[in-house]
């Protein structure tokens, strides 16, 4: 019997390609440092971002100071602009995100959240419309592991208090999180309501699971 449905955030819950993008070429920009620079600095911290060893805040500053071009407007800037595009992605939910969660609270079962994520991010998702749904939420910069790792999925299940027969997974596929799912035993659904022309390359329907073309066929599915 299934008792949760533990969801991935980023192109699954939300997605970043219905808002303006603030992406490293675009912080690079306001930096005003040459983006091979900027980008060389952001790339090699991003696991430690990912991992919660080094924040968003203190990578930014090292870039700035590195490429001598600190100032603490530009510092300021980026960091605000950061913050609010994040934001911004949660008033650009599909319109079946809210009746999905409902529906599944609904049946009685439990949500968790399984997300990389960075600090910055984990901040936004925290205190987001979406946050009062879950039951549990694992984010890899807090806990130090991500996916596909087995210990987020154990963390995420044990504070559940759920074998993985009793969850189903849901996600768009990327950070190999389906095959990481299903191999601890749960049964997965690719969600693909966020696939478009603008993510063509990054996302990819994954034919070894079942895909959804909109949240509301979750519910139907469970």
């Amino acid at each position: 019997m299934i008792k949760a449905v533990i969801f991935d955030m980023y192109e699954t819950l939300i997605t970043h390609y219905k808002t303006d993008l603030y992406f490293s070429e675009d912080m690079a920009r306001d930096a005003k440092v040459e983006y091979q620079d900027f980008y060389r600095i952001w790339k090699g911290t991003d696991a430690e971002r990912t991992l919660g060893k080094m924040t968003f805040s203190e990578v930014i500053r090292r870039i700035l100071v590195e490429n001598n071009a600190w100032s603490q407007e530009k510092f300021d800037r980026i960091i605000k602009k950061r913050t609010e595009t994040k934001e911004k992605l949660f008033e650009k939910l599909h319109p079946e995100i809210i009746p999905m969660l409902d529906g599944i609270k609904a049946k009685g079962m439990k949500i968790a959240l399984i997300s990389n994520c960075f600090d910055e991010e984990a901040a936004v998702i925290r205190k987001s419309i979406l946050a009062p749904y879950f039951d549990v939420i694992c984010l890899s910069c807090e806990l130090g592991m991500r996916k596909p790792e087995d210990g987020i999925f154990s963390k995420c299940l044990q504070e559940l208090n759920l074998s993985p027969e009793e969850c189903v997974y849901c996600g768009d596929g990327g950070s190999s999180e389906l095959e990481a799912a299903s191999g601890f035993g749960m049964k997965c659904f690719q969600a693909c309501w966020y696939f478009s022309p603008k993510n063509e390359g990054i996302l990819s329907r994954n034919e070894n699971y079942v895909q959804l073309e909109s949240p509301l066929e979750l519910v139907e599915q469970l």
